[in-house]
């Protein structure tokens, strides 16, 4: 069991530190014009982003064991050829969700 008062303290320093790293960003540079050359390299954190979130999902997902299965390959197949396509996230998620569920609810 871990002592109340250094749990707290810990709690505590975790609080502060994750303050003062966003108001680095926000606080300080908020209200000032960024580079260009920043801006461009802002422009691919989602792009980055992305992937390392929907990967695991993809190749290891909970609700099957961890084992790869076909309506998720299949709904993120259509999600990117959409996406792709139509160049429209709401559209690429909205083709995502249709064909897993499609293909959970014909129970393949």
């Amino acid at each position: 069991m871990v002592d109340p008062m250094k749990l707290w303290v810990i709690i505590f320093g975790l609080g502060i530190g994750t303050f003062i790293i966003r108001f680095s960003f926000l606080g300080l540079i908020g209200g000032r014009e960024l580079p260009e050359w920043a801006m461009r390299h802002l422009n691919y954190v989602g792009v980055a982003v992305m992937p390392g979130l929907i990967a695991p999902m993809l190749v290891w997902p909970e609700a099957t064991g961890g084992a790869l299965d076909a309506p998720r390959l299949l709904a993120a197949l259509a999600a990117f050829s959409v996406g792709i396509w139509r160049r429209s996230a709401l559209w690429a998620v909205i083709a995502g969700f249709g064909v897993l569920y499609a293909m959970i609810f014909l129970g393949l």
